[in-house]
């Protein structure tokens, strides 16, 4: 008998690319969208989980969740309220679950997020860092996967947790297409040297890490941080995308200082206007900052291991990116 396996949130970048694998994988591929669509998946049951219902038979025959949807980190001026962060992310999250228990779905796996646990700073991370967030999108993850866990040892269903650094692969959208269009443009100039490190990792090796905790009987009641081990510094992540789209890679940089200044007339613009710029002390902080994060933990227990970093995906991404470019614009 093939399994089937759900997966919410299964249109987004990390969704499609799990229910490739799925189906590769010969398993059955039913996907809970807010309306539906068409994708690499063999069924489809709408559900939008702020409405606080989980349609009857969602789960019915099920071996395994993957649980992806959920309200997307934002900024505070992008108009999200905060309720809804609670709403969707701990209540949906939690009404998912009871009827995934209900229903006797064996494992249930949550893509969380890094942002769950406070911003470590220039530390490198492991689990044991366990300080809590202050943002309402990190508190919101950090409180769902409490109450997932609490769900799963009541119940007995295999209930794990990952907290993915930043995804990249062919087709990303978010911070890294943006900071690729803005090289691209000519309008990211070559930022300092510095010495920061980002974690990432590639999303064929996130979806790997989440087959293995739906399928692995010790990955039960787990929080694994998910990366792919090769933390980078911004300029170097600068460079890489300035050599994989044919532009120099330059042996200058932009002054410090002068970065500072347009990050304060950034901030200026913004209280005056309320519309983001693309420079501000809050972007410049992030740009210049560390978010280091250890897997350690996923390849001991799981035998995981990433078999790419994003300096080796860097040109395929930016070929898909390119092709996404130039593709005509078709009107119905």
């Amino acid at each position: 008998m093939i399994d089937t396996c759900l997966v919410t949130g299964a249109s987004g970048f990390v969704g499609r690319h799990l229910c490739q694998q799925l189906q590769q994988d010969g398993i059955k591929v039913r996907a809970m969208l807010r309306t539906p669509a068409e994708g690499p998946w063999d069924e489809v049951c709408t559900c939008d989980l702020a409405s606080g219902a989980i349609p009857a038979g969602a789960l019915t025959g099920v071996d395994s969740c993957y649980h992806l949807a959920g309200v997307v980190h934002a900024t505070p001026l992008s108009g999200v309220p905060d309720s809804l962060y609670h709403t969707v992310n701990v209540i949906g999250s939690e009404q998912l679950a009871n009827a995934a228990v209900a229903a006797g779905v064996r494992a249930f796996v949550y893509f969380s997020s890094v942002k769950a646990v406070a911003d470590p700073g220039e530390d490198c991370i492991d689990e044991s860092w366990q300080d809590m967030p202050t943002d309402p999108y990190g508190l919101s993850k950090r409180i769902a996967e409490e109450r997932l866990l609490e769900t799963g040892e009541v119940s007995g269903m295999q209930v794990t947790v990952l907290r993915p650094a930043l995804v990249y692969g062919a087709g990303v959208k978010g911070n890294l297409l943006r900071m690729l269009q803005a090289i691209d443009k000519g309008r990211f100039p070559p930022l300092p040297f510095s010495e920061n490190r980002r974690s990432m990792v590639g999303v064929d090796d996130l979806v790997a890490a989440a087959l293995c905790a739906a399928r692995l009987a010790q990955a039960s009641g787990q929080v694994y941080l998910v990366s792919d081990n090769a933390p980078c510094s911004t300029r170097a992540l600068y460079d890489w995308m300035s050599e994989a789209l044919g532009r120099p890679v330059h042996s200058w940089s932009v002054p410090g200082p002068l970065l500072q200044a347009g990050a304060w007339i950034g901030d200026l613009l913004e209280s005056v206007t309320g519309h983001v710029p693309p420079l501000t002390t809050a972007a410049l902080s992030r740009l210049r900052g560390s978010a280091c994060y250890r897997s350690g933990m996923l390849q001991q227990s799981l035998g995981w291991r990433p078999q790419t970093t994003i300096r080796e995906a860097m040109p395929a991404i930016v070929k898909c990116y390119l092709a996404e470019k130039t593709r005509p614009v078709t009107t119905a």
